[in-house]
């Protein structure tokens, strides 16, 4: 692979345009390169490349620069992967970090390994090659699928990980190959799947006041470049059984007002508008004063979507006064027993009145997010979608957007046990709610199902997979399908109903929560169904999808 010198200019205009970027002599310091196995685009919208680039680079002895599968959208690179900083080639790291939050990014890993001329088996790989590390909440949850091709996995929360993992890189990457393994298994919540060091405990961060998580580098080449964003939480403690992030981010906690203040005003001195991060953002203790604060340094503030029961005035009406063009709203769910089914009850007539909220206070567009699929979900519970959604319409006359995304069972949930709706089902029930919401105005969006269960394999599947993504030469369905089949695999036998005396692949990392309170989370979702089944009218019949 060649290296492009039209490639080498648009890495420097990129660079030119960044404001943070932190360049360090290579001089006696450990070369580390934060691989993010995306666009630059996607990359630089992540506040954990933030964090890691900030956290990397504060060890005086340690330059870590940053490198992307891609810089553009649908376009596929051909050249040698540079470090934006540098424009070094990966090989010449003495580390590639991974920072891997989406399950189907683990193409583009082996794409950019192969690009870079690195051997893709951990096994043909001695000393002469970089280390390769790998985190982030995809392969926190099951890092199986790339045991075979990544050396090493942190699991669980860089803060709590780094400080121990930095002491030994420099002697590892000295060391011969076998050597340099076992170092890095001796620290607390590296996880080695060389030497089977399982399982491991997934460490987390105590204390989010030491060092809030905010915007490193400002570039406008992002979804958030006209703001900085600070993380005002980490965890959840609602208990949403669908949710892999509410579960592995335990326990809650909340980044304290002073501390968000004070990264406010580093914020500030690139940007006039703040995106507070959380899973839950409207849950902050103190978030009506906090939008308040920041509304009186003359910020404009900007969330993610928010929990309809926990939504106050004070906090749509400083979106509205920050010129925000979205209110975005997470049912997840239309019926009331789907929501109690899956552990987010939230009230129909309290959505209605952040609804009206939202056309009171004039925002453009309203988005609502729903997924489809979830287990125990009926016919009838796709058609409350429509009811629902109708009834907001009936409310808010502007752009009305919702999102319908196939649900994909997770692990460390108390969904890990369940099926995934079968890909014909997820279709038949997107494409109905796309024909009766569109004679609404109401625009419906949704990921692919097909690429949906390519994305629940690898989210549940075991090390037989690296096989399977070392085998493909490119990135497409009927490439995934021929390397499955030459595999001996079938999506199948990881899409299915597991029992709960199996051993499941993820059952290397130990989450934190105990196995047995998941199992009781699923056998309480089940009892719903049940209940839910004899509460039925004996005459009622579930609807159908016409043809």
């Amino acid at each position: 692979m060649t290296v492009a010198y039209r490639y080498i200019e648009r890495l420097k205009r990129l660079l030119r345009r960044e404001e943070g970027t932190i360049v360090k002599d290579w001089g006696g310091r450990l070369p580390v390169v934060l691989a993010y196995p995306n666009t630059y685009y996607v990359g630089m919208s992540s506040l954990a490349i933030h964090a890691l680039y900030r956290l990397f680079n504060q060890r005086r002895d340690i330059v870590c620069e940053r490198v992307f599968h891609s810089l553009e959208a649908h376009k596929r690179e051909d050249t040698l992967p540079l470090s934006v900083e540098s424009q070094r080639p990966m090989h010449e790291f003495s580390v590639i970090a991974f920072t891997v939050s989406y399950e189907l990014d683990y193409f583009h890993i082996v794409d950019m390994l192969r690009r870079a001329g690195i051997p893709l088996l951990t096994a043909q790989r001695d000393e002469s090659w970089p280390l390769l590390l790998a985190g982030g909440p995809a392969v926190s949850a099951n890092p199986e699928p790339l045991a075979d091709i990544i050396d090493a996995f942190a699991i669980g929360e860089a803060e709590a990980l780094l400080p121990s993992l930095l002491e030994l890189l420099p002697e590892a990457c000295r060391s011969e190959r076998s050597h340099a393994l076992h170092l890095l298994a001796t620290v607390p919540g590296i996880y080695v799947p060389a030497l089977k060091n399982a399982p491991v405990r997934r460490l987390w961060q105590r204390d989010l006041n030491l060092q809030p998580a905010i915007t490193q580098i400002y570039t406008p080449h992002t979804e958030f470049g006209d703001r900085g964003l600070i993380e005002i939480g980490r965890g959840c403690w609602r208990g949403c059984r669908f949710c892999l992030a509410g579960f592995i981010y335990r326990p809650t906690r909340y980044v304290g007002l002073e501390a968000i203040l004070d990264a406010a005003h580093q914020v500030q001195m690139h940007r006039d508008r703040v995106g507070l991060v959380s899973a839950a953002v409207n849950d902050h203790p103190q978030i009506d004063q906090l939008v308040t604060e920041l509304r009186r340094m003359g910020l404009k503030v900007a969330v993610s979507s928010l929990r309809v029961d926990a939504v106050s005035e004070t906090l749509v009406q400083a979106l509205a006064e920050s010129d925000t063009q979205t209110l975005t709203l997470a049912p997840e769910a239309g019926s009331p027993r789907l929501r109690q089914l899956i552990n987010k009850p939230q009230d129909d007539t309290r959505l209605f009145e952040v609804v009206e909220m939202a056309a009171r206070y004039g925002f453009p567009q309203v988005k609502m997010y729903f997924m489809v699929g979830h287990p125990g979900e009926t016919e009838a519970d796709v058609e409350a979608i429509v009811d629902l959604v109708a009834a907001v319409r009936a409310r808010f006359p502007r752009h009305l957007v919702i999102n319908a995304t196939p649900y994909v069972p997770k692990p460390h949930t108390p969904f890990q046990w369940a099926a995934m709706a079968s890909i014909d089902t997820l279709v038949a029930r997107i494409a109905y709610l796309e024909k009766r919401l569109q004679r609404m105005r109401v625009t419906v969006r949704s990921d692919s199902p097909t690429w949906a269960a390519v994305e629940g394999v690898l989210a549940r599947g075991d090390r037989r997979l690296g096989a399977v993504l070392t085998a493909m030469k490119r990135v497409s369905l009927q490439e995934w399908k021929r390397a499955m089949k030459h595999a001996g695999l079938s999506a199948e036998e990881f899409l299915r109903a597991r029992s709960y005396d199996e051993v499941l692949p993820w059952a290397v990392v130990d989450s934190g929560v105990a196995q047995s309170f998941l199992a009781r989370e699923r056998q309480r979702a089940q009892e719903t169904m049940t209940q839910s089944a004899l509460d039925e009218i004996p005459e009622r019949k579930e609807k159908s999808y016409p043809g």
